[in-house]
């Protein structure tokens, strides 16, 4: 018999029963069942009868005779919810319920962390939420201390102490202030969870221009650049050079090699040189000969 059909026959069952008269009291059975642990039914009277026990993914079906104690190994009913208890026999229909509830002992945790990529030195800017569950995937709504970790390869950590609500926990982190590939932990006693955060360096900072004369022609440089905690501003990174002169500008975008941007640029006695890089402006330099 399928569970669609249980399912049927439970429901014509406890239809019947709205029409009879009350109860008969046959079913004696627990309030609480911890997830996938043995329990037992107690029945009265005698006869042959028919045990149903339909829950949240599960129906169970057990023959028995009235005044046994119909018993159900570990692992029978595994899902947390609330489950019906039908007990049908020729001359009466008896019901009950109860519920199933997660195990309490944390099994498995789902961490989510985002985002997974940001610049460093950002407040909060980091959050990782936590879900947790027993070994039979039923969250677990008791409250639950939940450690949050954000560490850097340096060795330098943030920890937060969070409590579920509803088995959830979250918490926000601060981005930490060198680039590379922190790991955001979240722990309960020994089970963990870790996500990889990469932060990379933020906008350059103190950008500094040299200039060396080349015949009829300006040599520009940069000094290497680097964000204000001196991390390395990535390769490829565009750097505009721009030349004023005589209510006249020219300007030439550069990428950064091995960290330094180069340009060329024809000489203007009298002319102003300036760099930026992005919205971060440099030094500038005034060329008179």
């Amino acid at each position: 018999m399928t569970s669609r059909t249980l399912w049927l026959v439970v429901s014509a069952t406890l239809a019947a029963a709205n029409v009879a008269s009350a109860q008969s009291g046959h079913l004696t059975l627990p309030r609480t069942v911890e997830a996938a642990s043995a329990f037992s039914i107690e029945s009265s009277g005698s006869g042959n009868a028919t045990l149903f026990i339909v829950g949240p993914g599960e129906v169970l079906k057990r023959d028995l005779q009235l005044g046994e104690t119909a018993s159900f190994a570990p692992g029978s009913l595994s899902h947390a919810g609330h489950y019906l208890a039908v007990l049908r026999s020729d001359s009466f229909t008896d019901s009950d319920s109860f519920d199933v509830v997660p195990t309490g002992k944390p099994a498995n945790l789902s961490f989510l962390a985002k985002p997974s990529r940001l610049p460093v030195e950002l407040h909060n800017a980091i959050t990782g939420a936590v879900y947790v569950f027993d070994a039979f995937h039923n969250l677990i709504a008791a409250p639950t201390q939940v450690a949050f970790e954000l560490s850097n390869p340096a060795g330098t950590m943030q920890q937060r102490t969070v409590t579920t609500r509803d088995g959830a926990a979250w918490t926000a982190m601060d981005s930490t202030a060198q680039q590379g590939a922190d790991k955001f932990t979240a722990r309960i006693g020994a089970l963990s969870s870790t996500r990889i955060v990469a932060q990379v360096p933020g906008d350059p900072c103190a950008l500094k221009m040299n200039v060396h004369p080349d015949g009829g022609k300006l040599e520009l440089t940069t000094d290497p650049v680097r964000d204000c905690n001196g991390n390395a501003i990535p390769d490829g990174t565009v750097v505009t050079f721009t030349e004023r002169y005589g209510g006249t500008q020219s300007t030439v975008d550069a990428p950064l090699k091995r960290g330094v941007a180069a340009a060329t640029m024809q000489v203007h006695p009298g002319a102003t040189l300036s760099v930026a890089s992005g919205v971060v402006m440099g030094n500038q330099i005034g060329w008179a000969k």
